[in-house]
C-alpha cells in the first residue's frame, strides 16, 4: 500500500517524528510511506490544514496513494478539509481505540491526528500504536463482529451519498483558487511522488500544466 504522509504548517517542526513513527510501523508490513511534506518549519513551500485535504483529494483521486496520513494542530482543520474532496473518507484519531475503530467500521483511507493538543510524554509511541492499530490488521471487518454486515452496508450507502455531494477532483482542480493549488503541489518532493505513482492521466496532465504555468 502507498502511504502518502502530508504534515500541516504549524506542526512541521515534528515532521521527523511523526515520519519515524509511522515508517517503523507501515514499512516492515511491507508498506511504502511517501512523505510529501513539510518537512521543517522552515520549508519554501508552505502547507495549511486546507491544503492539506486538497493534496489528500489528489493523492487519493489519482491513485498516487491509498492511504494518507495528515494531521494539524487539534487535527480538526485537516480532518474537514480532507472530506470535503471526493473518495476521501477520513477519520479523526486520537489514540489506538480511535484508529483501530475507525479501520474497523469505516474503513477509510486517510487519518487526520493532532500533533499539538495532547502531544505530550511519549507522544511517538501513541503515534506507534495508532499506526499499528490501522495497518497490521485487515480493515473494514465490524465492531463488534456481529454487525459487520450492517456496517459494510452503511459503507456503501454513505459512499454513494459522498458522490452525489461532491464533484469529481479535476473540476474541482479547475475551480479552485489556481494559487491555493500551485502552493499545494509546490512541495520538494511533490513532482517526484506524485508522477512515478499516479494513475490517472487527465489529473497528472492538468497538475503538469498547473505546475508549469
Amino acid at each position: 500500500m502507498k502511504i502518502a504522509l502530508i504534515i500541516e504548517n504549524s506542526q512541521a517542526a515534528k515532521s521527523s517524528i511523526v515520519n519515524d513513527a509511522l515508517t517503523s510501523i507501515a514499512e516492515p508490513l511491507g508498506h511504502t510511506v511517501f512523505h510529501y511534506g513539510m518537512y521543517s518549519a522552515d520549508d519554501a513551500a508552505s502547507l495549511t490544514y486546507v491544503m492539506n485535504g486538497l493534496l489528500a483529494g489528489i493523492l487519493i483521486n489519482s491513485r498516487a496513494a491509498d492511504f494518507i496520513v495528515t494531521g494539524c494542530g487539534t487535527g480538526m482543520g485537516s480532518n474537514l478539509a480532507c472530506n470535503a474532496m471526493p473518495n476521501v473518507i477520513c477519520g479523526l484519531v486520537y489514540d489506538p481505540t480511535d484508529a483501530f475503530l475507525f479501520g474497523q467500521i469505516n474503513d477509510g483511507n486517510a487519518i487526520a491526528m493532532p500533533y499539538a493538543k495532547g502531544f505530550g510524554w511519549a507522544a511517538e509511541l501513541n503515534l506507534q500504536d495508532c499506526y499499528r492499530k490501522l495497518f497490521e490488521v485487515e480493515r473494514g471487518l465490524g465492531y463488534p463482529k456481529e454487525r459487520a454486515a450492517i456496517m459494510a452496508k452503511n459503507r456503501g450507502i454513505f459512499n454513494e451519498v459522498k458522490d452525489a455531494a461532491t464533484h469529481d477532483m479535476l473540476t474541482i482542480l479547475k475551480t479552485v483558487d489556481q494559487d491555493l493549488l500551485k502552493a499545494a503541489i509546490a512541495g520538494e518532493k511533490f513532482e517526484e511522488y506524485f508522477f512515478a505513482n499516479a494513475e490517472d492521466g487527465a489529473l497528472k496532465d492538468y497538475i503538469r500544466d498547473v505546475r508549469a504555468s
